[in-house]
């Protein structure tokens, strides 16, 4: 009797990221010293992902709010944490508020609002379905982000030069030079503040370098705002090179995700947003928004949507939730600081001053693959390519192993 073949059978193995992979390593890995920099969460002095207090009560009591019924939202998300997504991002008073030329959609997680502006793209870029990239890249960026481009049918996805990593900073000559170089009506995308996974940002006289360079090769920003907040402590300082851009009149789109600002991380709370020329492109644009959204997830959770609505929407848990994040930005700042500190009484080699510029949870120590190799195997240490780790993952307990064990790999290793 003859088995039918499977229709998987020649189905071969996706790639794993490198985040993925180390976190598999990491559980497996049972040494009482292990240490996993590599989170992508807030986490807190005690080791876990950390929520605000005022975002737990919010919970609650939505939770019991018996007004609340279970109806499913438009498929563009809930209309009023639309509204007050978008004028967090670009402040109440944007032109392009005031002249209704913004289109805003909810989605699934800061991949669904990439994915969802990548199928616009697609979509309605140039008035031609032909067009098919150049998308511009950070290097290094998230592993995820060519994947997700790529998914939409963008199959010309590129990399500007973004880390130094001999000086440990932003490479502004030759991120300039490779700018410049882009194809007309190519999309940039550049993280509006808080570089994923190197923390290190542009300076507003560099943004402004930057966006001449935009303006004059007619190139299309696609800006990520992952954590407004958390790097500068400051909403409007964080979001001021997507405002900047607005008030230039340049059309844009911008994936921000509330994860990071309000603790939602298992809610997948974020939010496209779409800055138009004319206001007569809108309804167009919304539509093709909503039919391609009805694709992919059809219609976006409201749980996380209304904790964030709650908070915007009403000035006291406003100024609650923006003194949280000042303290969690001068928790991580402090963090920053030992770790400075402790690397520089040790002796290690290079400066360490790229260590307290703020970036938010993330930062790049400038490690070979050799040293980045030597902290996993033989410290039990877990960090990012580069030696790019989560800030906040360092605490009072395991920072001083943690410095001694970069301290060994940097004076150990070539």
């Amino acid at each position: 009797m003859s088995s039918s073949l499977s229709a998987f059978s020649d189905t071969p193995m996706a790639t794993i990221t490198t985040e993925v992979k180390l976190l598999a390593a990491f559980k497996r890995d049972s040494h009482h010293d292990k240490v996993y920099l590599a989170w992508k969460e807030y986490v807190g002095e005690g080791g876990h992902a950390s929520v605000l207090p005022l975002i737990w009560k919010i919970k609650q009591q939505i939770g019991a709010n018996p007004t609340l019924h279970p109806e499913y939202p438009s498929p563009l998300g809930l209309q009023e944490f639309s509204r007050r997504a978008t004028e967090l991002a670009l402040g109440r008073d944007s032109s392009a508020l005031v002249e209704n030329r913004v289109v805003g959609v909810q989605t699934v997680g800061t991949a669904g609002a990439v994915r969802l502006g990548a199928e616009l793209l697609k979509h309605c870029c140039c008035t031609s379905s032909s067009w098919n990239g150049p998308v511009l890249l950070s290097s290094p960026c998230d592993e995820t982000l060519p994947g997700t481009f790529e998914a939409a049918g963008i199959r010309d996805v590129q990399h500007y030069r973004y880390w130094d990593g001999e000086h440990r900073g932003v490479s502004m000559e030759k991120m300039l030079e490779d700018l410049e170089k882009a194809p007309e009506q190519s999309v940039v995308v550049l993280y509006a503040a808080g570089h994923y996974p190197t923390g290190a940002d542009l300076s507003q006289e560099e943004w402004k370098g930057v966006i001449d360079v935009l303006v004059r090769r007619r190139l299309l920003p696609f800006f990520l705002l992952p954590a407004q907040g958390l790097c500068s402590g400051d909403v409007e300082l964080d979001s001021w090179a997507l405002r900047y851009c607005v008030s230039l009149g340049l059309e844009l789109l911008c994936a921000q995700s509330f994860s990071h600002g309000f603790g939602l991380y298992g809610e997948r709370v974020s939010h496209l947003l779409c800055v138009l020329k004319e206001n007569s492109n809108l309804l167009a644009v919304q539509s093709q928004a909503e039919k391609i959204v009805q694709t992919l997830w059809s219609r976006p959770p409201v749980g996380g949507a209304r904790v964030v609505t709650t908070v915007l929407s009403n000035p006291a848990h406003l100024v609650e939730w923006q003194e949280g994040l000042k303290g969690t930005v001068e928790r991580c700042m402090l963090m920053r600081e030992r770790l400075r500190e402790k690397l520089r009484l040790l002796g290690s080699p290079g400066s360490w001053e790229h260590l307290i510029k703020p970036g938010g949870l993330f930062c790049c120590i400038g490690l070979t693959v050799q040293q980045v190799e030597f902290l996993l195997k033989r410290r039990h240490v877990y960090v990012l390519p580069g030696g790019c780790l989560n800030v906040s993952a360092i605490n009072s307990r395991n920072l001083d192993y943690v410095t001694e064990s970069i301290h060994l790999a940097l004076t150990s290793q070539p």
